[in-house]
């Protein structure tokens, strides 16, 4: 049986953003960016979200975009996300809403590895 397909922005390190499809399946996501996938809410947008790559910054992978003070690193896609009877699950971007993140992310940006390094951390909090 074939899998679904999902409409997505890829925004890729160092290259404009652009639509492609991916498959709507755990395998065709993690491929999309090269690994375990997580959610990511920076987008502040409820029909949009982006999952990348959850270990990005600690297997060196290139600087991606800033949000604020943040960096996120390697691949990530921006698709839709919706009510299931299961829970949420990510569904295809509206063609309005691919138009809008391909011009938001139209720039590429240089991020160094110190900055992707430095942006890396975890906070231990001991009793």
């Amino acid at each position: 049986m074939a899998s679904e397909m999902m409409k997505v922005v890829m925004v890729e390190p160092n290259k404009p953003a652009y639509i492609t499809e991916i498959e709507h399946c755990l395998k065709g996501m993690k491929e999309a960016v090269g690994g375990l996938i997580e959610p990511i809410y920076y987008l502040n947008d409820p029909n949009a979200v982006m999952v990348g790559n959850e270990e990005a910054k600690l297997i060196g992978m290139d600087g991606n975009r800033r949000f604020g003070d943040r960096i996120v690193a390697g691949p990530f896609f921006i698709c839709g996300e919706k009510m299931t009877d299961d829970g949420m699950d990510f569904c295809s971007l509206s063609d309005e809403l691919c138009e809008k993140y391909v011009q938001e992310f139209s720039q590429p940006q240089t991020i160094t590895q110190d900055e992707v390094q430095q942006d890396t951390g975890f906070e231990f909090i001991c009793w």
